[in-house]
């Protein structure tokens, strides 16, 4: 079977109304291990134990690699792009970049332009450092893919492109059934 033949929306005919979605998870038995958001949450930690351990020899952090490639990419070059790139409050973008430029990866320059903003410019170090994320990275995360085919690493992407798509809708608003008119034993 084609996997990607899972993924196709389904648009109902004219005038039918589509099927309710289903439901994966109930609270009578409801097992944190067999969750996706569970499953996702170790992986994610796992993988950002083995980057850790391969950036080790850099001296780079899992908390300091990210914020480090983002700015060698281009992604934020203020503290406040920085800090929302990285998915970190301002008080603690600040300790990080405190800790950053104690090890001479980047330094903070106050813009010329507007004296509010604050640019943050890798240092030599800090670009030597930021050089070499991309290949660790890539060799952790092929690890992982181990014995995934092409078709099946693009329907992964798909399927997690999907379940960030719904994390931004607004949530469904749902009444339980003792709250609606006429309550759960109306006739």
């Amino acid at each position: 079977m084609n996997l990607l033949s899972l993924t196709v929306p389904v648009t109902p005919a004219s005038g039918a109304t589509a099927a309710p979605p289903l439901v994966f998870y109930s609270a009578e038995n409801y097992l944190p291990e067999e969750s996706v958001g569970y499953l996702m949450r170790m992986v994610l930690n796992v993988l950002s134990q083995d980057i850790e351990r391969q950036l080790l020899s850099s001296g780079l952090t899992n908390a300091q690699w990210l914020p480090l490639f983002k700015l060698a990419i281009g992604k934020a070059s203020t503290v406040a792009e920085l800090a929302r790139e990285s998915h970190l409050d301002a008080g603690a973008m600040t300790r990080l970049l405190d800790r950053m430029e104690a090890k001479d990866l980047c330094r903070r320059v106050r813009s010329e332009v507007d004296r509010r903003v604050v640019n943050i410019e890798l240092t030599t170090a800090g670009q030597v450092a930021a050089s070499g994320i991309p290949q660790v990275l890539s060799q952790v995360q092929n690890d992982y893919l181990s014995g995934f085919s092409a078709e099946e690493f693009q329907t992964l992407k798909l399927f997690l492109r999907r379940m960030l798509e719904n994390a931004q809708q607004p949530p469904a608003v749902s009444t339980p059934a003792s709250t609606t008119p006429g309550g759960p034993h109306a006739a």
